[in-house]
Parts: C-alpha cells; structure tokens; sequence
C-alpha cells in the first residue's frame, strides 16, 4: 500500500487527510495548491480529505515575487 507524493513513493496511511499529509511530510508553506489523482482539492478541504491508497498527490508550492 503506498502513494505517490510529487513523483517519489511513499508509504500510505488508512484515513491520513491531506493536512495530515502534508504535516508528516514537513510542509510549512503558507501557499500550496493540492492535487489528487489530477484533481485539484479547495485547501477549506485539506483536514477532511481522505487520501486514497495508490493515489498520485501533488503537492505545489506558491511563491509570490515581483
């Protein structure tokens, strides 16, 4: 049972949300967009989004500049 988290395998976890997901994984950015199996998930979403085993996550991070 794993996943994929930006192209590199990972071990998957029953009922882990993708805020829980991206806590284990370190993620401190204040802006990131969420995708799952290509479909992109409203951050309002990310503590009641359950991931599903064998799933391609994508996790992008925002940066602002000028």
């Amino acid at each position: 049972m794993s996943i994929e988290v930006n192209s590199k395998p990972m071990d998957w976890i029953e009922d882990e949300t993708i805020k829980q997901l991206l806590k284990r994984m370190n993620y401190t950015f204040p802006l990131v967009v969420v995708k799952i199996d290509s479909q992109v998930i409203p951050k309002a979403k990310y503590s009641e989004t359950i991931i599903p085993d064998n799933s391609n996550v994508e996790v992008i991070h925002l940066i602002s500049g000028g």
